[in-house]
């Protein structure tokens, strides 16, 4: 059985930078950093709050047809990273979006890949009420 440790303060750290450049490239509009962040496979998922993907080619498709600039959060609420051993972590984020009283959620799950470094694999988006509206 393989190591799982939690949180790793080395480990947590490269899955921080990684998502830092993963929340960049959705500001920017970067899909070469968007698509450089998610695993190039037909078994990635990305549930998104208007359309899931379905393997990489999918996911890729959509963020060609998004226009730039449309993922601005104005306030991060919570952000978890949680790293298990070495190589699997998971990113939680609560938000709000710019323009709106929405309550944002983002989940992502994190794979060191042995030749490609941090990828994701499988992603989800979607809003709800703000509870403390």
């Amino acid at each position: 059985m393989s190591d799982l440790t939690l949180n790793i303060p080395n480990v947590v750290d490269e899955v921080s930078q990684a998502f830092e450049r993963y929340e960049k490239g959705l500001v920017d509009g970067d899909v070469e950093v968007l698509d450089d962040t998610f695993w190039n496979s037909p078994q990635t998922i990305r549930y998104a709050r208007d359309r899931q993907g379905y393997g990489f080619d999918e996911i890729h498709a959509h963020r060609l047809a998004r226009p730039a600039g449309i993922m601005v959060k104005d306030v991060r609420r919570r952000l978890v990273i949680t790293t298990f051993g070495q190589d699997l972590a998971t990113v939680n984020m609560e938000y709000t979006n710019k323009g709106t009283e929405r309550l944002g959620r983002q989940s992502q799950t994190w794979v060191r890949m042995q030749d490609a470094g941090w990828k994701v694999v499988s992603a989800h988006v979607s809003f709800m009420e703000d509870p403390a509206a």
